[in-house]
């Protein structure tokens, strides 16, 4: 007998409780959820049920009628009395009456009877067992059919790449990387291939399903689903089509807005236009930022517009990525502060000469978040804008007469060497250097009187006609001097004293102008 004997299934309550439903042929006919004449909800549907299935052995037509009594409306079927409704089972608050309750309740009783009478009927169950066979034979067949198009199409599709990646060169073969290709190619194949073996398993469950009286609510179950989830998908993609064309004009306008304003501070950095409040070392930065801050407002402008943005979904993955930005902050925002700070003091200017920490070369590019610099030795440095802000910056390039860049160095010479010959010896070599410049003449400083020998600082502006390194112009200055210093017969020596020479270290008079030094001319 397929009516269901577990008299204390339960279901929900539209208040929010549960109740004892009475199962017949697998399907729900109603719900009591109080106690009536004495009797809790589990009893009163054990009982219904009972009389139920007395009423179907006794395989009468089935036939269901309603009579109205003082103690409610009594349901019958073949005569025989199976269920109570009363008042007391209405829901107040799903604003149903007692009149359709016992309609909803005989529409209900019918169908599960003829259900009943349906299982019975073994010419029918053979009926429906030759359909699911021929349904799960259709099945195979168009499962086969769609993967033979399916491999037929791939091997069209890998073809197509490898006579397009054969005529394109090998350049363009390893841009196009023929292997990642065919492997995104049989990645979505994949996908298809699942997408469609489940689709098709997913009609041919339902299908089968339906044919059985038992199973056939099973079948509606996920009938009903798979419709109604094509129906919220349908109605979700029309109804976010108004709300989709207003971001994508906020995006458009964004996108308008961004050009102008980019052509505007491209002009001003090529010196095409000029204006007082900004210089063209500025202009670039300062056109990323505002082109930045045009596009982070049309996005949260655009946000409340893009479909799914209200989704519990969306919704977790704007936390998630909050809090992703939360942690990383304030190494963000470092950064970008001493990208500012760069960019609007004017500490580096790109193409400057400049020594930061240990780091040494010409500034190549100035950026949000760091600097690039590059040494003359081939080698091109990335350094944090929070690392520059933060450590003194020698600028060889900014107090410099014109173009070009500071070149400098030391030499320590003993006490009895005369200080006019090394100061001529150094310009000398500062001379026969390429791209050391002879205006502003190279100048010679004594930085220091040590115990020991004095400190000569030799400083000059270089800028090649060709442009070279600062290290290849400070690699020849020092061969020069080298040179000079040999060919005048000075040795390049810092003297250190073990105890008291036997004579005193000084130059005298008579040797003061040692060439090359030269003796100044006497006025007249």
């Amino acid at each position: 007998m397929p009516i269901s004997t577990n008299a204390e299934s339960r279901a929900p309550v539209a208040d929010g409780g549960e109740g004892t439903a009475v199962m017949v042929s697998n399907r729900q006919v109603l719900v009591f959820r109080v106690p009536y004449l004495g009797m809790s909800p589990a009893e009163r549907a054990r009982r219904a049920m009972r009389n139920i299935e007395q009423a179907l052995d006794m395989g009468g037509p089935g036939q269901v009628t309603v009579k109205n009594t003082p103690q409610g409306l009594l349901i019958f079927v073949d005569g025989l009395m199976t269920v109570i409704l009363a008042d007391v089972d209405v829901d107040p608050m799903s604003g149903e009456t007692l009149d359709t309750l016992t309609t909803r309740t005989v529409q209900a009783l019918q169908k599960s009877i003829r259900e009943n009478q349906e299982s019975r009927d073994t010419h029918h169950l053979l009926l429906n067992l030759a359909m699911v066979g021929a349904a799960t034979l259709l099945a195979v067949v168009l499962y086969q059919v769609a993967s033979f198009v399916r491999a037929r199409s791939m091997a069209a599709l890998l073809r197509f790449i490898d006579d397009k990646a054969g005529s394109l060169g090998a350049g363009a073969s390893e841009i196009l990387r023929r292997d990642r290709l065919i492997a995104v190619v049989r990645s979505v194949d994949l996908v298809v291939r699942w997408l469609l073996g489940l689709l098709l398993a997913y009609a041919w469950l339902s299908f089968s399903l339906l044919r059985f009286p038992y199973t056939r609510p099973w079948g509606e179950g996920l009938h009903h689903y798979l419709v109604s989830v094509a129906v919220r998908l349908f109605e979700g993609i029309v109804g976010a089509v108004p709300d989709l064309i207003i971001a994508v004009l906020i995006l458009l306008l964004a996108r308008g807005a961004a050009g102008v304003v980019s052509s505007f501070f491209t002009r001003i950095e090529q010196g095409h236009l000029g204006v007082h409040w900004m210089s063209a070392d500025s202009a670039g930065p300062t056109r990323r930022i505002a082109t930045w801050g045009i596009w982070l407002f049309a996005l949260a402008m655009a946000y409340p517009y893009l479909p799914g943005a209200q989704t519990e979904a969306f919704k977790g993955m704007s936390v998630l990525v909050g809090l992703m930005m939360s942690l990383g902050a304030s190494s963000l925002v470092g950064q970008v502060a001493g990208g500012l700070i760069l960019t609007y003091s004017s500490m580096l200017r790109k193409g400057e000469y400049v020594r930061i920490g240990d780091h040494e070369g010409t500034v190549v590019s100035i950026g949000a978040f760091n600097t690039r610099i590059r040494t003359g030795l081939g080698e091109e440095i990335t350094l944090p804008n929070s690392l520059i802000v933060g450590s003194a910056t020698k600028n060889y390039s900014r107090a410099v007469k014109g173009l070009g860049y500071v070149v400098d160095t030391v030499v320590t010479i003993g006490y009895d060497t005369p200080w006019r010959q090394v100061h001529a010896m150094l310009i000398e070599a500062a001379k026969r250097t390429p791209g050391v410049l002879l205006d502003p003449a190279p100048t010679v400083f004594q930085t220091s009187l040590s115990d020991f020998y004095p400190e000569y600082r030799l400083v000059c502006q270089a800028i090649p006609a060709e442009p070279r390194p600062r290290a290849e112009v400070l690699a020849n200055l020092h061969a020069h001097i080298q040179d000079v210093f040999n060919e005048n017969g000075v040795q390049i020596m810092s003297p250190h004293y073990m105890q008291d020479p036997d004579s005193a270290k000084v130059v005298p008079p008579s040797r003061w102008f040692t060439p090359p030094a030269q003796a100044p001319r006497e006025p007249g």
